[in-house]
């Protein structure tokens, strides 16, 4: 249970948003952040209510400033999701779907989007009506830019 927990570290959670009911009944969603060792990351979790009890079922996370926005969950519900620090960003869409930006702190904002498709295109809409694709953030692209930083 303690593998690759950090007794130095001091672990803390906040609950940002929560949301009931999303694909169908007895369901939600949870975003939260979590200090650990890499900083403070924001996470989306999927909750399903079976047998009166909510199990977890599905977890992504993102960090503030990588390179790349955003992840999605590889079951159903395919539920996209990402960090933005960008404040010019005025809305996202996965595939048709326009994401929920929730405002975490400062210029910390994240969106979710719930899609009955897999592999869609994300994109960004500027203030300035511009539009641009996002890059999806793989295992190899995140393993890149850590040893990056790390060199730094």
């Amino acid at each position: 249970m303690s593998k690759g927990y950090d007794q130095e570290v001091n672990y803390s959670y906040s609950l940002i948003h929560q949301d009931e009911d999303v694909v169908q009944t007895n369901d939600a969603i949870a975003v939260f952040t979590e200090n650990n060792p890499q900083g403070e990351q924001i996470f989306i979790a999927y909750f399903k209510q079976e047998d009166g009890q909510w199990e977890w079922k599905h977890t992504r996370g993102a960090e503030w400033d990588t390179p790349v926005k955003w992840s999605a969950m590889n079951q159903e519900p395919y539920i996209y999701s990402g960090a933005i620090s960008d404040p010019s960003i005025k809305e996202v869409y996965a595939g048709r779907e326009k994401a929920k930006i929730i405002e975490v702190e400062e210029d910390k904002r994240f969106w979710y989007a719930v899609s009955d498709k897999k592999d869609v295109e994300v994109k960004i809409v500027m203030e300035d009506g511009t539009q641009e694709v996002m890059e999806e953030l793989d295992d190899e692209m995140l393993e890149e830019w850590t040893e990056k930083m790390n060199k730094r």
